[in-house]
């Protein structure tokens, strides 16, 4: 009996203990593992793929507020692809979309974060009763849209002077900028060469897809006379009315500077400096100021540092060489050689005085548009990079002097009846460096600029027109004929009031 009894109570034991192993693993698979185990389940019963919200498009406009696509999306069999319906238009500002959907260069690397859509996770689940998922739709958010403060009209008509200026010049390169000055709106930036966005696979050069406005520095030559102009005036030290005695050279050590084809002015005042673009004049008016106050000017007008504007890749000099502080290099800097810019910080720059002092931050964005957010629309907005780089009646002195350049000077030829138009011209020297030559001194080889704004008094528009190496001697001859037929155009589109009869 006793044994019996033993016999049942050892097979109870067991019963207890594979319960209590039961309970155990129950517990774990259950209550400590449920979480491991349900995404398992997930995991075999649905199905995740990632999706990408449809892509922002760019449009450029004109003066009615009409829209222009420059960058859109195209569907062709199933596939959503990047198109731009331009070509080449302002290509080097839009920039393109890369294979892997990344915007490269232009507008499509710098606010690739808002142009792409948003990327969800779209679900699907499989059923218990057949061997297919069934989706469960989700709509991501499309990217922002973007308007631009480029107007269509005068970029096509920009670009294609440009075109005209490799056959009537046989140009090597060149851009053309035009701003409002007051508020910094870039109503077109024109480069040449450029390329086709939608064929971008094909180029084999890859710095054409540089953007020459704010990627590209150049000597500015005479342009930057009015800049020196600007810093004396402002510190008093000279009038327009000053005078001195030209005797063609200027000897500062063991160099020597001479005018523009050896010629000798003999008396001449501030006004005839810029009109007749005399470096001797030049070298004159920086040296009333001294050094350090003329590379403080430099530097409030913004020459060394980026202008801020919303695009990719914007470059500057440092301009090491000018801030040794050797003389010769102040002296040649004062009529623009030797000193390193940007065709945007020189736009940047003579806005200042077209506006009356304020150095401004370029701005090519006129609005963002979000489809299915709260935010509607960013509008561009006026920003001051600094107050009074000079004072409004030297603005006013040196816009005057200006208009002289274009009544009397070598600016003629920029003349438009019935406006006032403020301008100088420059041709500056390319160095041996400049091409990429390790020699010292300067080549032949010249950048003709013409830059320019009207009306003088009441800035609607300031033009740069920068040529690479045209076949001609002056600016006189290049860049200027191509301000003024874009200027007349301007003023005709505008419809800009004359400022005489």
């Amino acid at each position: 009996m006793k044994y019996r009894n033993w016999r049942i109570n050892l097979v109870l034991l067991f019963v207890i203990l594979f319960g209590t192993v039961i309970m155990s693993r129950l517990f774990v698979l259950q209550i400590l593992n449920h979480d491991f185990y349900k995404a398992l389940y997930h995991g075999q019963q649905k199905n995740f793929a990632q999706i990408q919200g449809e892509r922002g498009e760019i449009f450029l406009t004109d003066k009615k507020g009409n829209l222009y696509p420059l960058a859109v999306n195209q569907n062709k069999n199933g596939e959503t692809k990047r198109y731009y319906p331009q070509d080449f238009l302002a290509s080097s500002v839009v920039g393109f979309l890369g294979g892997e959907g990344i915007g490269q260069y232009g507008l499509e690397d710098y606010y690739n974060d808002i142009l792409k859509g948003e990327e969800k996770f779209q679900e699907g689940e499989r059923s218990p009763w057949v061997d297919s998922f069934s989706i469960k739709k989700i709509y991501p958010s499309k990217g922002a849209d973007i308007i631009l403060t480029i107007d269509y009209n005068i970029q096509f008509r920009a670009e294609e002077l440009l075109k005209q200026a490799r056959e009537d010049f046989n140009i090597e390169g060149g851009q053309i900028i035009v701003m409002d000055p007051v508020s910094g709106k870039i109503f077109a930036m024109a480069d040449f060469p450029n390329f086709n966005p939608n064929q971008y696979a094909q180029e084999q050069d890859f710095e054409i897809f540089k953007n020459g406005s704010i990627q590209k520095i150049f000597e500015p030559g005479s342009v930057f006379k009015a800049i020196t102009m600007a810093a004396a005036l402002d510190q008093k030290k000279i009038t327009p009315q000053t005078s001195y005695i030209d005797k063609g050279i200027v000897k500062i050590g063991g160099y020597t500077i001479s005018n523009y084809g050896q010629k000798v002015w003999g008396e001449s005042t501030m006004i005839d400096v810029l009109e007749k673009s005399i470096n001797t004049g030049a070298i004159f008016a920086q040296k009333q100021i001294g050094n350090k106050i003329f590379l403080d000017y430099i530097e409030k007008f913004g020459f060394f540092e980026k202008t801020g504007i919303d695009l990719q890749g914007e470059i500057f000099s440092s301009n090491k060489e000018l801030r040794k502080g050797y003389e010769i290099n102040f002296a040649t800097a004062s009529f623009g050689q030797g000193i390193e810019v940007t065709p945007i910080q020189l736009v940047s720059a003579y806005a200042a005085i077209a506006n009356g002092g304020n150095l401004i931050k370029p701005c090519i964005i006129e609005k963002i548009i979000w489809k299915n957010k709260d935010k509607e629309a960013f509008l561009s907005s006026e920003t001051i990079r600094r107050q009074n780089v000079i004072s409004s009646r030297t603005a006013s002195h040196l816009t005057a002097m200006l208009c002289s350049v274009v009544k009397n000077g070598f600016g003629k030829k920029a003349q438009i009846p019935g406006y006032y138009i403020a301008g100088k011209t420059g041709t500056g020297q390319i160095s041996w460096g400049a091409l990429g030559i390790n020699k010292e001194g300067y080549s032949e080889k010249t950048w003709q600029s013409f830059i320019g704004f009207g009306p003088a008094f009441n800035p609607r528009f300031l033009i740069l027109v920068k040529l690479d190496n045209p076949m001609t001697k002056t600016a006189e001859y290049s860049a200027i004929p191509i301000f003024q037929n874009l200027a007349k155009y301007i003023i005709d589109y505008l419809e800009i009031p004359p400022d005489y009869e």
